[in-house]
């Protein structure tokens, strides 16, 4: 029945959509926005008080259009986000609230050291969690014509969260793309999966009780499985057939079982993973760099990794979530 009434609301957002997406400026967006909002469900009381002061933000704008995920290669962008001191930081995080961070990863069924990864590439372990006013990014990215349907979903839903009051709009401070708590979560991620695990009726992120347990919940629905692999970096053979090579996070094509791959790959015979596992090879700085070597860097991917990159559909923050992972697996 959720899914119905779901699936209702989105066919509303996307009938109302031409009603607002070339709105000439931000204040006629505003007014158009206004009669989706009620439409879906919205009450007046809650969208005037949550929506009274947003405004355009041009500086979100500038950061959508520069993203590291777009422009570091692969080597410069998950060094950066795996280095020694994350796993100094992690391991503290993990002494202090381990009693906390074992029961979750024991009860979804997901790792430590994944839960610790990714809090500590998304926010640094909460020292980052973003300044900018979440409603005010939402309606500019809402505004903005590249990702417009996108964003204006995501607006609809946390105004949804604040008027069941499930979400305390006076909270919201965030990244620049809607992102919230010690997590990143967007809020089509929060209404889907965040968890009141402290049982305090709110769910608050940026509480280590209800951001780990929420992004546990997330994760193992997804489908993660702790007993199988990530990645494995390979060093590929020039007769790789290039139909194989996978480049964009949108779609990773092309899988075979291992034991089908390692014909390309050297050394093939130092892999001990099960050769019935459906894998694929990415090559993640095609597009990204300047001259790329067309095989080099390469990895072997498994199903894990691909369910990172529903988290964030990013091959280098696949790989890095993963490195830093693997850190922690070796220090804790």
């Amino acid at each position: 029945m959720k899914r119905i009434k779901y699936c209702f609301l989105y066919i509303l957002i996307v009938l109302n959509y031409s009603l607002y997406s070339y709105a000439e400026n931000f204040e006629e967006w505003l007014v158009n926005f206004k009669k989706v909002a009620l439409n879906n469900g919205i009450s007046e009381n809650t969208f005037s008080l949550v929506m009274k002061n947003a405004e355009y933000l041009p500086n979100v704008i500038k950061y959508d259009r520069y993203q590291p995920e777009f422009y570091e290669n692969t080597k410069t962008y998950v060094n950066k986000r795996s280095s020694n001191e994350k796993v100094i930081i992690g391991k503290k995080i993990y002494n202090n609230n381990n009693a906390l961070i074992d029961k979750v990863s024991r009860e979804f069924n997901v790792d430590k050291e994944l839960l610790l990864s990714l809090m500590g590439i998304e926010t640094n372990f909460g020292k980052y969690l973003g300044k900018m006013d979440i409603i005010s990014s939402l309606s500019t990215l809402s505004f903005d014509k590249r990702r417009s349907e996108f964003f204006t979903n995501e607006l609809i839903k946390i105004l949804q969260l604040i008027d069941k009051g499930i979400v305390d709009h006076k909270t919201l401070y965030g990244s620049w793309a809607g992102a919230f708590g010690n997590f990143q979560f967007m809020p089509s991620t929060i209404m889907n999966y965040a968890i009141d695990y402290n049982t305090d009726n709110e769910i608050n992120l940026k509480s280590y009780e209800d951001s780990f347990a929420s992004a546990a919940n997330y994760i193992n629905k997804l489908g993660w499985n702790p007993d199988e692999p990530c990645y494995l970096k390979v060093e590929l053979k020039d007769n790789v057939p290039t139909s194989l090579l996978n480049y964009s996070a949108k779609n990773i094509t092309n899988k075979k079982k291992l034991k089908d791959i390692k014909k390309y790959i050297k050394n093939s015979d130092s892999i001990a993973f099960n050769d019935n596992l459906f894998v694929a090879i990415i090559t993640p700085d095609k597009e990204i760099v300047e001259n790329p070597d067309p095989l080099h860097p390469a990895f072997i991917v498994f199903k894990n990794y691909e369910l990172i990159l529903k988290w964030n559909r990013s091959l280098r923050f696949g790989l890095a979530v993963c490195t830093l992972k693997n850190k922690f697996k070796n220090a804790l």
